[in-house]
């Protein structure tokens, strides 16, 4: 296994965590600390398999960052989790609405996000 996950998220500490998380299971990652760096990050990578990205940052937020990354067609079935504090209602139909495949409200359970990665890739 080594699939490619794109990290956005504006906190240093939230990006290091989830790296450290995922990266103990195989995976490779990038991380990029808003909208505009993950765009321009998934853009010049050789293959990314999936985004996880926050929704409150700087320059792009993530609302804007999954909506550029669905307008464009070699993205349009991209797995895209969102991992946010913003956990209201509006904000969950937002992201699903704008393209997301799965919204995490933050703090979450490493295992969890674990399972919905393994999950969004099709493995058990």
């Amino acid at each position: 296994m080594n699939e490619h996950i794109l990290i956005v998220d504006d906190s240093k500490t939230v990006r290091n965590l989830v790296a450290f998380i995922i990266k103990r299971e195989g995976y490779k990652v990038t991380m990029a600390e808003d909208g505009l760096d993950g765009l321009e990050k998934l853009f010049s990578a050789d293959k990314i398999d999936l985004i996880i990205s926050d929704v409150n940052m700087p320059r792009m937020d993530g609302f804007t960052f999954i909506k550029q990354v669905r307008e464009q067609e070699t993205y349009k079935d991209l797995p895209i989790m969102v991992l946010s504090t913003e956990g209201r209602p509006q904000d969950i139909d937002l992201g699903m609405k704008l393209g997301a495949n799965l919204y995490m409200v933050k703090p979450a359970q490493p295992e969890k996000m674990v399972q919905n990665i393994k999950m969004l890739f099709g493995k058990k």
